[in-house]
């Protein structure tokens, strides 16, 4: 498996898919808030739920650190 960053790419469509995809899950967090559903995410190679509960929870953390 190749372990290069790909937004290191030479290639400019594939390095800017590294942001086309952080804000695809962006927009699924905001989805799943708005819905009060989980999604389902690998967080070091394993599978995990997050509820709206949780994403709400690191949204508040992420902002929280951000005013610091």
């Amino acid at each position: 498996m190749n372990t290069k960053d790909i937004r290191t790419s030479t290639d400019p469509d594939l390095a800017g898919s590294y942001a086309a995809m952080e804000r695809a899950a962006r927009a699924a967090q905001d989805l799943a808030i708005k819905t009060n559903t989980g999604i389902v995410v690998a967080v070091d190679g394993k599978t995990v739920e997050l509820t709206a509960a949780d994403l709400i929870k690191m949204r508040d953390q992420e902002a929280q650190q951000s005013h610091h």
